[in-house]
């Protein structure tokens, strides 16, 4: 058979699926549907270092190809992530890569210390896409010199790997990546989800309770496959890709572009089955294609003649 292992950032899994952050389960109800432990690893839902009640109602809306939402990220008191969620994690048989988020670097930094002292954790995922009060709210994702500053303060805090989650920007993608490896950070994730508006055309309001929220979904696939193509021609970081991803195929396209793993996301409201569905139908596609290594297809879409650039971090 087919071996699916890879290691990115140092963190081995045993096949290159896991999960978009808050799409798979929260609070310890991971097996619903199908064993945790049959993707390569899980990451669960964004922690804050203190609660947060997320955004106001209507949160997620039905669009076509795709979901519209304004969730906010909301986040249960530490104390409770501390007792109840985090030892559930830590007893699961699959590294967990905790999604951390704040409204500051201090809040970052917070956050990142206390989960590192909980020795729970694989790896530590950075959201960049939260509003920096600081700078008027540019979000941090958006802004390399921030993304620099934030993930170099998160990298004083930890000795865990280190992944950041990239707003999906084509005018700083590349440089907001260029500054988080020279920071410090062992892999990229990309793309978190891009910003939309849907407006009632009988009320002419906005249609989500916070004006603007996200679309995730099939629909922008193309634009995230696009992305990872770009970063793997621009850093040397291992990537996690995602975005409208539902099917073999699409964890197959996405590795071609680059990606090291692959994460499902809004497909599992709709479909909780496609993950394992997945993982059966692109180990048979291997067998029949005969590739005997999944890493064999990272990056297969880029030229043969291709050098990955070198390291950009800063002694």
């Amino acid at each position: 058979m087919p071996d699916l292992s890879i290691t990115i950032a140092g963190i081995e899994m045993k096949n290159p699926l896991t999960v978009g952050s808050g799409t798979y389960g929260h609070h310890g109800r991971f097996s619903q549907f199908f064993p945790v432990e049959t993707m390569g690893a899980l990451v669960p839902k964004t922690i804050r270092p203190h609660q947060w009640p997320g955004n106001p109602p209507q949160r997620v809306l039905e669009v076509p190809a795709g979901l519209h939402s304004s969730v906010g990220i909301p986040s249960i008191p530490w104390d409770q992530f501390e007792t109840e969620d985090a030892p559930r994690l830590k007893a699961l048989n699959l590294p967990v890569i905790q999604s951390v988020i704040g409204r500051t670097e201090d809040e970052y930094a917070e956050v990142v210390r206390r989960c590192t002292d909980l020795d729970a954790f694989a790896g530590l995922e950075l959201n960049l896409s939260c509003p920096n009060l600081k700078q008027g709210g540019l979000d941090f994702g958006y802004d390399p010199d921030a993304a620099y500053r934030l993930v170099s303060r998160a990298r004083q805090q930890t000795d865990l790997p280190l992944i950041a989650k990239l707003a999906p920007d084509y005018s700083s993608l590349v440089p907001v990546a260029q500054a988080i490896e020279a920071a410090g950070a062992d892999a990229v994730a990309l793309v978190n989800a891009p910003r939309a508006m849907c407006i009632d055309a009988d009320t002419l309001k906005p249609m989500i309770g916070n004006g603007v929220g996200a679309l995730s979904g099939p629909a922008i696939k193309p634009m995230a496959v696009y992305m990872v193509w770009t970063l793997y021609r621009a850093i040397s970081l291992p990537i996690f890709g995602m975005g409208g991803v539902a099917t073999y195929r699409d964890v197959i396209e996405f590795m071609a572009a680059g990606a090291s793993a692959v994460a499902f996301g809004t497909v599992s409201y709709v479909d909780p089955m496609a993950l394992p569905r997945a993982l059966r139908e692109l180990e048979a596609w291997m067998v029949q294609n005969g590739i005997d290594d999944v890493t064999r297809l990272v990056g297969a879409a880029h030229d043969a003649d291709f050098e990955r650039p070198q390291s950009r971090r800063v002694a």
